[in-house]
């Protein structure tokens, strides 16, 4: 697996502007009305990852969630993250 190059980064944050760049990971935040939305919202993701075989990096603070992707295998953001922050931008809506 190919870590993608700076280029290949900028490419894929103009396509998915929810998404930044932040300490060598993509990373998106989501703010929910309560702890139980965010909790229900972290359910949908593990069933996201756990189909995908990619796991993010989740940030639980109360009503907000944070994750975070990056290919800890292959030391950077890969095409397989690019491809999991696509579809969690898209299934989770």
């Amino acid at each position: 697996m190919t870590v993608l190059n700076t280029s290949d980064v900028d490419t894929l944050l103009k396509q998915n502007p929810e998404w930044k760049l932040e300490s060598g990971k993509l990373v998106r935040d989501w703010t929910f009305e309560n702890f139980v939305q965010a909790m229900a919202f972290v359910n949908r993701v593990a069933g996201l990852a756990e189909a995908a075989g990619h796991h993010p990096d989740i940030d639980i603070r109360y009503n907000k969630v944070r994750l975070g992707l990056i290919s800890h295998d292959a030391g950077g953001i890969t095409t397989r993250d690019a491809k999991m922050a696509a579809r969690l931008s898209h299934e989770l809506v």
